[in-house]
């Protein structure tokens, strides 16, 4: 750490830490050994003039800024009564939803040059917040490491495809504030030369577009992407949620009509069309990422195995049956029917062989079974397998991983999202608890917990880098263990989305 950055340490007089950066004095929490200092604006409030436009810097402000509590969310609504059971929502009014929080040890040594881990939270790009339970960078903090979680904006606000509006707006902003982690880390303690990124669902999606475009290095040395899909979508295909959200409002798919509206008007009608739609296979009118201006040129995963961002090490994986979030809480798995899954089989190109193989490996499952698990496939494991495969030829570092652990809640088995109470070593939150009951493991937590540690410490998670053997490190109740090629013949001939 600079002179300049030890300068930046301080406590007020009541024995508050209190930090200095570009914009102003933050006066946060200590809690024993950890500081905390959350709101922290990285970019002004996209309200009023700045809708629908690139983030602007932060101002600046006067005296110490109360970093005490969470910023406000982005506008979102709680998701259907199927999973909000598993899924919480954090709302907090206010428009300055640009901020970031900072997990920091109070105890580290004067000059401390600490490794950094950025969260970013998933939610479909439609809902999510940092300020969730399960998100509380305590543990990594405790590690010595310097955890910071970001919030950006979400919806149409975030994602609106418009002929005058910059595309993928969420994205730009993640990219202003991994900026400021950049700029401004070295003041909480931490080195702004060692930043891992880690995202989940949605939030890895977006990473994985910040890792295929050129200044990449420029914001984050190391990855963490967390059963995220790898794709954009074609314009025309993402537009369809915001021609849907046009067409009921009755505006003009444009920015000046989308800007006069309510933002609070735009998430409903958002929100009604998605309860309406409902195919496993993302037909249906969705908020994604579009390919097209300066956050997603092109589709990252194209970029990617043509070689963009190998100079950064990867750490990337899903669980086992992700699918069971979407399809069990509704009773979607319970209602296909063999036909179902024949018709869709169909409709989506996947040879009989690859269904065949499925259902030779779990002669008990059901047809919505088979149908979540070729879905699961297509969305997340085919496209990990190719973007390491490209990698590994190329001599990139990448570590793949596969969650496993069976959650006894409510058939979830281990659905999307289970692993996140593991990788926080967070089990009694209340959004784990939620989701895998209140005896998870802690020895899997203690393995996955220390693996992420130390892939953002030393850049190795301790198991085999991928290679032409496909090392796959599965992560069970005892603890984890590497696979060779899991059911590779799963995936072979399977249709890219």
């Amino acid at each position: 750490m600079t002179d300049a950055a030890t300068d930046a340490l301080a406590e007020d007089t009541s024995g508050a830490p209190v930090v200095t950066v570009s914009t102003g004095r933050i006066r946060g929490t200590r809690d024993g050994a950890l500081d905390r200092f959350l709101g922290i604006p990285y970019a002004a409030p996209p309200v009023g003039e700045r809708r629908f436009r690139a983030p602007a810097s932060a101002p600046a402000w006067e005296g110490e800024r109360d970093g005490s509590a969470f910023g406000p969310t982005a506008p979102q609504q709680p998701y259907g009564a199927h999973v909000a059971k598993y899924l919480p929502t954090v709302e907090i009014a206010g428009d300055d939803i640009l901020t970031v929080n900072v997990w920091t040890p109070s105890d580290r040594p004067a000059g401390a040059a600490l490794p950094v881990l950025v969260f970013v939270h998933g939610g479909a790009l439609t809902r999510g917040a940092a300020a969730l339970p399960a998100y509380d960078g305590e543990r990594f903090a405790r590690h010595g490491i310097v955890y910071v979680s970001i919030q950006y904006r979400l919806g149409q606000e975030g994602f609106a495809v418009l002929d005058d509006v910059p595309r993928n707006l969420g994205v730009s902003d993640q990219e202003a504030a991994l900026r400021w982690v950049r700029r401004e880390i070295a003041a909480f303690g931490g080195d702004p030369a060692r930043v891992t990124v880690m995202g989940h669902s949605a939030g890895a999606n977006t990473l994985t577009a910040l890792l295929a475009l050129p200044q990449a290095k420029e914001l984050f040395d190391r990855a963490i992407l967390q059963s995220g899909p790898l794709t954009a979508q074609p314009a025309k295909k993402a537009g369809r949620m915001t021609r849907e959200v046009a067409r009921r409002l009755k505006i003009a798919p444009t920015k000046a009509a989308f800007a006069a509206a309510d933002a609070h008007a735009l998430v409903a009608e958002q929100t009604a069309i998605a309860a309406g739609s409902g195919s496993p296979l993302g037909r249906s009118p969705a908020v994604a990422l579009a390919i097209g201006g300066d956050a997603v040129p092109r589709n990252p995963l194209d970029a990617l195995i043509d070689g963009a961002g190998r100079d950064i090490p990867v750490l990337i994986g899903s669980t086992s049956e992700e699918y069971r979030l979407w399809l069990v809480p509704t009773g979607a798995v319970d209602r296909a029917t063999a036909l179902t899954l024949a018709v869709a089989r169909r409709f989506a190109r996947v040879p009989a062989r690859i269904v065949r193989a499925h259902r030779s490996r779990r002669p008990e499952a059901t047809p919505g079974e088979i149908l979540g698990e070729v879905v699961g496939d297509m969305l997340l494991r085919g496209p990990i397998v190719r973007f390491a495969d490209s990698r590994a030829a190329a001599g990139a570092p990448t570590w793949v991983y596969e969650f496993r652990w069976r959650s006894p809640v409510d058939r979830l088995g281990a659905a999307h999202g289970m692993e996140l109470g593991f990788v926080f070593d967070r089990l009694e939150a209340p959004d784990a608890v939620a989701m895998g009951g209140p005896d998870g493991p802690q020895a899997l937590a203690d393995a996955m917990h220390g693996a992420w540690v130390a892939f953002i410490v030393d850049g190795d998670p301790g198991w085999e880098a991928w290679s032409a053997r496909r090392p796959v490190q599965a992560f069970d109740a005892d603890g984890g263990h590497i696979d060779y090629a899991p059911r590779q013949d799963e995936l072979d001939g399977l249709p890219r989305t």
